[in-house]
């Protein structure tokens, strides 16, 4: 459950009207983590020390969440958080994934167990930890049953090598499945201000408590005449600070991973908790939904 957590609950003003927003929300009941995590995908492989200095940096700025998997690389992304942060401070979390291949160009789904545990086991020596916080199905394989593939989950919970499970491009369906298996405490689906198309998977979220991650949260485009970017030159703001504001006004549950390779956007990233939306320019941000998808 994303639950409000009274030690280190922090607000964060978001619009001129007073209302409030969470800058902190608890994956599992247990984790609290502040809401602008850090996708770690785009961290430089070929230059370890600017990889270093760039998470050191995410967690210099507060960031508390860092997304990774076991593809990102074929695993040297995983290596490179550990390098630059083990041991972790105490209240970062690390998430990660496994379920889907890249060895090359192709993303290619892979969900049979014995591969989920193998990853699962790579990636703990990888992070160099003995239980991984958060480990969620990369996608689901349609070869093989979804019940088999969260089974695999939950049995790498019951031995105490992972402490939460999450699911990745998902319908609601698929995640009602899934809960009859294991608590599902997190939903990594696509997700900006222009592809909405997952909102009904985000109002499930909502009403189940559970952390909705948005993968690609700034839309990779803005028109100088978008909306985007009327209210961001007006407010003295970055179009992708705008973006991120406005997936934070969005919902309670939502937790953006906006991913890059440079200190300078990370600190933009970052700052967009600072961007005070009015009612105004939320609406005018919020364009009708476009029509929900099942499958």
């Amino acid at each position: 459950m994303v639950l409000a957590d009274a030690r280190s609950q922090c607000w964060c003003r978001n619009n001129r009207q007073g209302a409030f927003v969470h800058s902190t929300l608890v994956l599992g009941g247990d984790l609290p983590v502040h809401r602008l995590g850090f996708g770690a995908m785009r961290m430089p492989a070929n230059d370890p020390a600017a990889a270093h200095a760039l998470a050191r940096r995410a967690v210099g700025l507060g960031v508390t969440f860092f997304d990774t998997a076991d593809s990102y690389d074929l695993g040297r992304n995983e290596e490179l958080l550990a390098e630059a942060l083990h041991p972790y401070p105490d209240d970062v979390v690390i998430g990660t994934k496994a379920g889907q291949c890249h060895p090359g160009d192709e993303w290619i789904p892979l969900g049979r167990p014995e591969y989920l545990r193998q990853q699962a086991e790579l990636s703990l020596r990888r992070l160099r930890v003995e239980r991984i916080d958060l480990f969620q199905l990369h996608r689901v394989d349609p070869a093989v049953p979804l019940a088999d593939q969260i089974g695999a989950l939950r049995q790498l919970q019951d031995e105490g090598k992972v402490r939460h499970v999450g699911l990745s491009e998902v319908s609601v369906d698929q995640i009602a499945e899934a809960q009859r298996i294991t608590p599902i405490v997190s939903v990594q689906n696509r997700y900006n201000l222009v592809d909405r198309r997952w909102e009904d998977v985000l109002v499930h979220c909502e009403r189940s408590g559970i952390a909705f991650l948005p993968w690609l949260p700034i839309a990779p485009s803005v028109r100088p005449d978008s909306p985007v970017a009327e209210v961001a030159r007006r407010l003295g703001a970055t179009a992708a600070q705008v973006a991120l504001a406005w997936l934070l006004r969005r919902s309670e549950v939502m937790l953006p991973i906006p991913g890059t390779s440079s200190p300078r956007h990370l600190q933009e990233n970052v700052r967009a908790v600072d961007v005070e939306l009015s009612e105004e320019d939320f609406d005018r941000l919020s364009p009708s939904p476009a029509p929900t998808t099942t499958r």
